[in-house]
This record gives C-alpha cells, structure tokens and sequence, in this order.
C-alpha cells in the first residue's frame, strides 16, 4: 500500500530556514514542533523531542555518519529511517520534505478511515 501525505508548506526557499550552527532548525506545523536539518546537502524533518526521554533535539547535533544525537542521553537516530543506533529499539519520528519551485514542504502521512489505520 502506498503512503499518501498531506503536505505542508514550510517555507519559500531554503534562505527562509534558519539554521542553528549545528544545522538544526525548529518549525512548526499544524501546532506541531518539529526539527528540519541540512545534512549532505538534504533537507530532512524529524520529530522535536526524543523518543527515549524527551530531550529536545534542536539542542543535539548531526554526527559525520548523519545520525541525529539527543542531548540527554547520546542516543542516536539516522536522518534518513529514524531507526535507533542502539539495541532498545526506539524510533524516531520523521518526515519526507520536498523541495519545489515554489517552496519547502513537509509530509505528514494522511491516516486511513477515520485515523484508525
């Protein structure tokens, strides 16, 4: 079964992100927190808080291996999956952004039948 997103616009061009020096950025969306990074030259979203403990992520930093690292605790989450590096198996949450002519977007995945699915 496909995915199929709803998607957001989060900007007109990348020059509207601002990024923090560890090339964090955090939006909103749907009066949702979330963090957009720059890594390689790609753009990827992931949830604000920390799967494991709720540590603020735009306070991490994105390890040379392109892993997001939380700040509490050093767990690491890849950009690209958002699968743990560590054994306990937490997931991080993220998104597809798209790059068009005429903005920044982010997917959020539409639910089926009444949300249940």
């Amino acid at each position: 079964m496909t995915k199929r997103y709803k998607w957001h616009k989060l900007a007109n061009s990348e020059s509207e992100i601002v990024f923090a020096p560890n090339g964090i950025a955090v939006m909103e969306v749907e009066e949702k927190k979330i963090c957009i990074a720059k890594w390689n030259g790609k753009l990827y979203s992931f949830a604000y808080k920390c799967p494991h403990a709720g540590g603020p992520l735009d306070r991490g930093y994105i390890d040379s291996a392109g892993h997001i690292v939380c700040p509490l605790h050093a767990y690491k989450f890849s950009l690209q999956t958002g699968r743990s590096r560590s054994e306990e198996g937490f997931q991080l949450k993220n998104w597809p952004v798209e790059q068009r002519e005429d903005g920044i977007y982010v997917g959020f995945e539409e639910k089926g039948f009444f949300n249940w699915f």
